[in-house]
């Protein structure tokens, strides 16, 4: 039995890849139940992984976020729902401290997409931490509105909630971030859906051609990916980790994409599922390497086709975007 189990490594490794690159199923949730049996699926967080930790979700009113702060609570985080209607966070907040007894739950008010509400949020929950560090943060909050809609700041609004209310956040957080002791960990939830995109960071308001939701929506996941790498040398001593979920059904995809809801809704994967990997890289030890992209706990490739690959100075010029865009 110990001899045939290394042997089956390269086996388990091939059939990981081929449902990678394969789609479908490897991102529904038979995909996830093939690999949690391969020896290849590395272990689970240890119980109490995030004793005496602190860690914040945005978009934690609601699917993959409301999973991600009950599986960093059942961790033993202290989590904080970051959400941008506080009444509905205030139900979620009972309802996970009903499943997750001992836990603390607190609600924090931000608009992701509002530049100066991100300020005013990473000025509040910098002030109720004091002296204690972040030692998660989670930027799962998301946007797909069906025409082109721009924020308060006048930025089209997937860009401004996935990318840059996310950056200034995390970049006014940082203090707290390297305050901890075990080592931050940032992660943000993208979307499978980039890799039928390249960068477009000559258009990154998609303010040429006629705008389409879902290509907004993968234009801004992919910037999430290309900018991780910028992102993780910026924001050392945190790891940082771009991470997609595969195909989950929350109430975005049935809201946004009823069409792929209603054709795949018996394989799409719960939010438990969904939010799996974010709970792994939040908790794993030792700390995943940074700057990478990850789905179901394994570092993935960032383009699969030669068309969408990023060169260095799109990239660049996407990231002086972003600064000039959120003041940084």
């Amino acid at each position: 039995m110990t001899s045939a189990r290394p042997a089956s490594l390269p086996a388990a490794r091939l059939l990981d890849t081929v449902l990678d690159r394969t789609v479908a199923p490897g991102y529904t949730r038979l995909g996830l139940a093939v690999r949690r049996r391969l020896p290849t699926w590395p272990a689970d967080p240890a119980a109490g992984a995030l004793a005496g930790r602190v860690a914040a979700v945005t978009g934690a009113s609601s699917g993959l976020g409301i999973a991600t702060a009950e599986q960093l609570a059942r961790l033993g985080a202290e989590v904080r729902l970051v959400v941008r209607d506080t009444e509905k966070g205030e139900g979620v907040r009972r309802e996970l401290a009903e499943r997750v007894p001992g836990a603390t739950f607190v609600v924090d008010r931000c608009d992701v997409g509002d530049l100066d509400d991100v300020r005013r949020a990473a000025t509040d929950l910098a002030a109720a931490l004091g002296d204690r560090p972040l030692d998660v943060l989670v930027h799962n909050a998301g946007a797909m509105p069906p025409e082109r809609t721009t924020s308060a700041q006048g930025h089209e609004l997937s860009m401004a909630v996935h990318v840059l209310g996310p950056v200034l956040l995390t970049d006014l957080l940082r203090e707290r971030l390297a305050a901890s002791e075990r080592g931050a960990r940032v992660v943000l939830v993208t979307s499978g859906g980039m890799y039928a995109q390249k960068l477009r960071a000559d258009d990154p308001e998609f303010e040429q051609g006629d705008y389409s939701p879902t290509t907004a929506y993968a234009r801004s996941k992919r910037a999430q990916v290309e900018l991780a790498p910028v992102l993780a040398e910026r924001w050392r001593p945190a790891s940082v980790a771009v991470m997609h979920p595969g195909w989950a059904d929350t109430p975005g995809v049935a809201e946004s994409l009823p069409g792929f809801h209603k054709l795949t809704g018996r394989v799409l994967r719960d939010s438990d599922e969904g939010a799996d990997t974010t709970t792994w890289l939040a908790a794993t030890e030792p700390a995943p390497p940074t700057g990478l992209l990850w789905h179901d706990r394994r570092p993935r490739p960032t383009s699969l086709l030669p068309t969408t690959r990023t060169t260095d100075p799109d990239r660049a010029r996407l990231w002086a975007w972003v600064r000039g865009a959120t003041g940084l």
